[in-house]
């Protein structure tokens, strides 16, 4: 590949990530939006929101384990979740968001989520991707050996320092919050129509 291509590319993606900073907050406005409108529209399916948790649980699994692991700008992390994805904090987000959109058993809401992490996250891997890769002289091999996102079913031939789980790096990283988030849009699921039903009559 030419120098001159290489930099086109990077001109490309870094005009991206500028866009995807900018949509990042009406995008959000528009999920919370078509969120509220769905839950109006019918009451959440139990059968949907017990299926949901089949992803959201694994995705916060897998972000706090990620958490528990990675030492950000320090080492380039090749172990637990890092021997199967290059991006398992990315993945776990994803499944999460996947669940909460199954749990509506709302297309409007899978499609926006599928387009914002789509304009979001690829161009902030592909930053991170370029820091790494000039930050450690082993990305590359790291980069062949395990995959971007979708990850592999054994993990990779461990090259990087060893390591194992730190809950100190998982509270650093304020990983909780993501469960959090998840209880408490899991109890709006069931509590927000009926508030939405009252605010509603109060009004007319």
């Amino acid at each position: 590949m030419s120098t001159g291509h290489t930099d086109s590319t990077n001109d490309f993606l870094e005009q991206w990530r500028q866009v995807a900073r900018r949509i990042r907050v009406p995008l959000g406005f528009v999920t919370a939006a078509l969120y509220l409108t769905a839950l109006w529209q019918r009451a959440p399916r139990l059968w949907a929101v017990a299926a949901s948790l089949a992803l959201v649980v694994p995705g916060l699994w897998l972000r706090g384990y990620a958490a528990g692991y990675v030492k950000k700008n320090k080492e380039l992390t090749q172990t637990g979740p890092y021997a199967y994805t290059r991006n398992p904090l990315y993945l776990g987000s994803m499944l999460i968001a996947s669940g909460f959109a199954l749990a509506l058993l709302s297309w409007p809401i899978a499609l926006v989520l599928a387009i914002g992490f789509t304009a979001i996250y690829v161009p902030v891997i592909s930053s991170e991707e370029r820091f790494l890769r000039a930050t450690f002289p082993d990305f590359d091999d790291y980069c062949a050996r395990v995959p971007r996102l979708l990850p592999r079913l054994t993990a990779a031939p461990g090259k990087g320092e060893a390591g194992s789980f730190s809950f100190t790096l998982y509270l650093r990283h304020r990983e909780y919050n993501a469960g959090i988030g998840a209880a408490l849009l899991y109890a709006s699921l069931f509590a927000l129509r009926p508030a939405l039903g009252v605010l509603a009559h109060l009004v007319r």
